[in-house]
C-alpha cells in the first residue's frame, strides 16, 4: 500500500546520517563474495531517496568495494521487531568528489581524513524490489 511504502520511505530516512537529527541508524548490507557466497555487514547509510535508494561511505580497498565490483547484486534490510524493510537491488561504486562530498558526514571521520580521501567511496545501493512489513501489512512490489 502507498501508506506502508511512506512509512517505509520515512524509516529509511530517520536511520540515515543525513537525517537532519543527532543519531542515525544502521542496516545490514549483503553483497556476494568472491566464492558466490552472500556475506552480510552491518553499514550506517548515509543518504536515501524513500527506498528507490540507499548511499554508503566506505573504503575503496576493503572487501565491499570489491565485492561491488565483481558483482553488482545486494540486498539491504533494515528492522526491529515492529517494521523489517527488505529491499533487493544494484549497488555502484561511486568516487565522484561530488558525490563524496554530498554523502560525507561526521562519523566517516573515524575512517577518513575527509571527503576528498582517496580510499573513500561511495557506494549507492538502487532498490528493483522490495518486501516490507510495517503495521503488520506485508507489502511486496518491483520498482
Amino acid at each position: 500500500s502507498k501508506d506502508s511504502m511512506a512509512k517505509a520511505a520515512e524509516i529509511v530516512k530517520e536511520n540515515t546520517a543525513h537525517n537532519g537529527q543527532a543519531g542515525f541508524g544502521i542496516c545490514t548490507v549483503s553483497l556476494i563474495d568472491e566464492e558466490g557466497f552472500p556475506t552480510a555487514s552491518i553499514m550506517s547509510p548515509s543518504k536515501s531517496d524513500g527506498i528507490n535508494w540507499i548511499t554508503f561511505g566506505t573504503m575503496l580497498d576493503q572487501n565491499r568495494a570489491k565485492r561491488v565490483a565483481n558483482c553488482n547484486r545486494a540486498s539491504v534490510c533494515l528492522g526491529t521487531a515492529e517494521y523489517g524493510i527488505n529491499l533487493v537491488g544494484e549497488m555502484e561504486i561511486i568516487t565522484s568528489d561530488d558525490v563524496k562530498q554530498e554523502m560525507w558526514y561526521d562519523g566517516l571521520s573515524y575512517h577518513f581524513t575527509g571527503p576528498d580521501d582517496p580510499n573513500y567511496c561511495v557506494l549507492k545501493f538502487r532498490t528493483k524490489r522490495y518486501k516490507l512489513f510495517i503495521d503488520n501489512e506485508d507489502v511486496e512490489g518491483t520498482l
